[in-house]
C-alpha cells in the first residue's frame, strides 16, 4: 500500500514545501517507508507486504503516525486530500528525482499544478502475462473505484464542482487513466514501446496507467483512487481490489482474457465518477447504462464475494459501503466541513485530524482565514 499526503502549515493551512526535511526526520524511525514525491509539498508512506486486512490496518496506522510525527517536528501537519484545499504559499518545488525532471522536460506546462495525492494498492501477481490480462478484467470497475474514493472537490481555495478534481487533472495527459485492452503480454509491451517512442509515455516499463504490472516486483499496481482520509477506508478499498484481482486471476486461468470494454465508455465513466462521486450515478462501463453507484458497488461485492469470504474481508467491504451510504465519499465530507462556517481552514483541520488518526469532535475553534470560491 502507498498513500500520498500534503504537508500543511498550521497557521495558514496552505501546503508547505518542506518534504525533504520531513522525509529525513522520518527516515530515522521507519527508513524508506516515508519518502518524497513529485512536489516538495508532499510525502508518500508505504507499508510492507501484508496478508490480512488487520495487518494492513496496523501498518498504515504506524506509518501514517511516523509521517505525522516527522511533520510535527518540522512544525507541520499531514493532510489526505487528492488536491490542495487552500493552495500554497510560494512557488512549486519539484522533488529531486531524475524521473520527475525527465517528466518536466517531456510534458512541460502540463505538469503545472500537478501536486495531487493518490492511494496505490499493489497485489501479488507472480506472472506478468497474467497481470496484464487481469488488467482487462479490472478496467470496467476503475471508474467505480474513483467514485468510492473521490476526495478532491477543492483546489487552491475554489470548489471545482467535481468530487475528484484529481481525476480531471490526470485526464489531461496522454496515456494515462485506464489501460487499454490487450491480448497478451507481448501486445502490452509492443504498445508501451510505441507510446514511449511517441513521447506520449515517459517510460514504457512504468506507464502512468491506473493498472500496471511492476517491472521489478511480482505485483499488479492499481492507482485510480484519491487518497482517503481514514485508514479504514483505505484498507476496505485494498481488500476489495485484492478480491477483484483474485477473481480476475481465476477467470484468466480458465481462458477468459477479459471484456473488450469500449474505451470511450470507460472514459465517460471516469468523467461521470469524477464529477459526481458517491452517492451519485455512474456509467456502467460494461453495459453503457447509467446506474446509481450503490447499485454498481453491490454488483462489485457480489462479483468478488467468494474472494472476500476466502480472505475474511467481506465485513470490511460491507463496512465501506455502509459508511459511504451514511456520509458519502470524501468530497461530501470536505464540503460538509466547509458548510459549518464557510471556512476552508475547517476542511483542512478535519482532514488532518482524520489523516493522523486523531478522534474527537470536528475542529472549528481555530480562526479561519480562507474562504471558498465557488466553481
Amino acid at each position: 500500500m502507498e498513500e500520498e499526503f500534503f504537508l500543511i502549515d498550521p497557521g495558514s493551512r496552505a501546503v508547505a514545501s518542506l518534504g525533504s526535511r520531513v522525509v529525513a526526520r522520518a527516515r530515522e524511525t521507519v527508513g524508506d517507508l516515508v519518502s518524497g514525491e513529485f512536489d516538495e509539498c508532499q510525502v508518500e508512506v508505504k507499508t510492507p507486504p501484508c496478508r490480512e486486512g488487520a495487518d494492513l490496518y496496523g501498518a498504515l496506522l504506524a506509518v501514517r503516525g511516523a509521517a505525522a510525527a516527522a511533520a510535527r517536528a518540522e512544525g507541520l501537519g499531514i493532510c489526505a486530500s487528492g488536491t490542495p484545499v487552500i493552495g500554497r504559499e510560494g512557488p512549486a518545488i519539484v522533488g529531486d528525482h531524475p524521473r520527475y525532471r525527465a517528466g518536466l522536460d517531456q510534458f512541460g506546462t502540463l505538469l503545472d499544478g500537478f501536486a495531487i495525492c493518490a492511494a496505490h494498492i499493489h497485489v501479488h501477481v507472480p506472472d506478468r502475462e497474467m497481470a496484464v490480462l487481469i488488467g482487462n478484467h479490472l478496467r470496467p470497475w476503475l471508474p467505480l473505484l474513483v467514485a468510492m474514493s473521490a476526495n478532491s472537490p477543492f483546489l487552491d481555495g475554489r470548489d471545482m464542482g467535481y468530487a475528484s478534481w484529481r481525476t480531471v487533472i490526470r485526464g489531461r495527459f496522454p496515456a494515462l487513466g485506464a489501460p487499454p485492452h490487450v491480448e497478451s503480454l507481448g501486445h502490452y509491451e509492443r504498445l508501451t514501446a510505441a507510446l514511449q517512442e511517441s513521447e506520449a509515455m515517459l517510460d514504457g516499463a512504468i506507464p502512468f496507467w491506473d493498472v500496471r504490472p511492476n517491472p521489478r516486483l511480482p505485483t499488479l499496481e492499481i492507482r485510480a483512487m484519491d487518497v482517503p482520509a481514514e485508514v479504514a477506508d483505505t484498507v476496505a478499498l485494498a481488500v476489495l481490489i485484492r478480491a477483484l484481482v483474485v477473481t480476475a486471476s481465476a477467470l484468466v486461468q480458465r481462458g477468459h482474457t477479459g471484456p473488450e470494454t469500449c474505451s470511450e465508455l470507460v472514459r465517460a465513466a471516469y468523467w461521470r465518477a469524477a464529477r459526481d462521486g458517491w452517492p451519485g450515478k455512474g456509467v456502467d462501463a460494461l453495459t453503457g447504462r447509467v446506474l446509481p453507484c450503490s447499485v454498481q458497488a453491490t454488483r462489485l461485492v457480489e462479483h468478488v464475494r467468494s474472494a472476500l469470504e476466502q480472505h475474511g474481508d467481506l465485513d470490511r467491504a460491507m463496512g465501506l459501503l455502509r459508511r459511504l451510504g451514511e456520509r458519502g465519499c470524501g468530497a461530501q465530507r470536505q464540503r460538509a466541513s466547509w458548510r459549518r462556517r464557510a471556512h476552508l481552514t475547517d476542511v483542512v483541520d478535519d482532514l488532518e485530524r482524520l489523516t493522523s488518526g486523531r478522534r474527537g469532535e470536528p475542529s472549528g475553534g481555530r480562526p479561519g482565514r480562507a474562504t471558498v470560491r465557488p466553481a
